[in-house]
């Protein structure tokens, strides 16, 4: 069974907060309205996985996509957005000593990986 670990990330609680909800609102929108959540404690960090179904994201534009005001290619303009949440995802977890990765769903679909240092 899974094991609740407390853990703890120091930070602007607005700004996390933003950085969550960005990460699931893209998910459902460009994941087929469905998205999952995973928090994990990791050694000396927190891990939250944002997972959706939707076409996945082509390896070479997996970093692009945290550029202000990209899309992927086969996405719309009618899907919503300018293009601005993941980005501003990226200052987030960069203001707090993160990393954020978007990788390939196993079974098709995206991951949205978001690293913060657990700080004591």
């Amino acid at each position: 069974g899974l094991e609740a670990v407390p853990t703890q990330v120091r930070g602007n609680a607005r700004l996390l907060q933003r950085l969550v909800r960005n990460l699931i609102e893209n998910a459902l929108r460009y994941g087929g309205g469905r998205a999952e959540v995973v928090l994990r404690g990791v050694p000396g960090a927190v891990e939250l996985d944002v997972l959706d179904r939707g076409p996945g994201i082509d390896e070479s534009e997996r970093e692009r996509v945290f550029e202000p005001f990209y899309r992927a290619r086969g996405a719309s303009e009618s899907s919503g957005g300018v293009g601005l949440g993941v980005s501003l995802v990226r200052q987030i977890e960069l203001q707090h000593g993160g990393h954020v990765h978007c990788l390939p769903r196993a079974g098709g679909g995206s991951v949205f990986r978001v690293t913060l240092p657990n700080r004591p």
